[in-house]
């Protein structure tokens, strides 16, 4: 039974899954937007709000934990200084997916992930 499992896996181990998504954090943070599959843009969205949640705060405790999860002191930089003011009056959904047609080399659903 799958009970309680909906986290998906993509065919990775536990820390190419914590890369994968922590490479995926840093390029949508840099650039603003990115085109990635559906299934990688659905799993990053909450990892990168819960990051500009905690950036929000503005303190050094927050900015150490952000640092430690996406290790990039650049994206760090950016989300303090820029996006957080950005969003400090906004209660969540900081990011939308907007779908794309499938891949054509193997038919994968397609999104891009943006910043509101």
């Amino acid at each position: 039974m799958r009970h309680h499992s909906n986290t998906r896996k993509f065919g990775r181990e536990k820390t190419q899954r914590h890369a994968l998504m922590r490479s995926l954090a840093r390029n949508l943070i840099r650039d603003d937007k990115m085109r990635t599959t559906l299934a990688k843009a659905k799993e990053v969205r909450p990892f990168v709000e819960k990051l500009i949640t905690s950036a929000k705060s503005g303190t050094v405790a927050g900015r150490r934990i952000v640092n430690a999860r996406i290790q990039g002191s650049d994206e760090t930089k950016k989300l303090f200084d820029v996006l957080a003011p950005k969003y400090m009056k906004r209660a969540g959904g900081y990011t939308r997916i907007i779908k794309m047609p499938n891949r054509v080399l193997d038919g994968a659903a397609m999104a891009i992930i943006e910043f509101v």
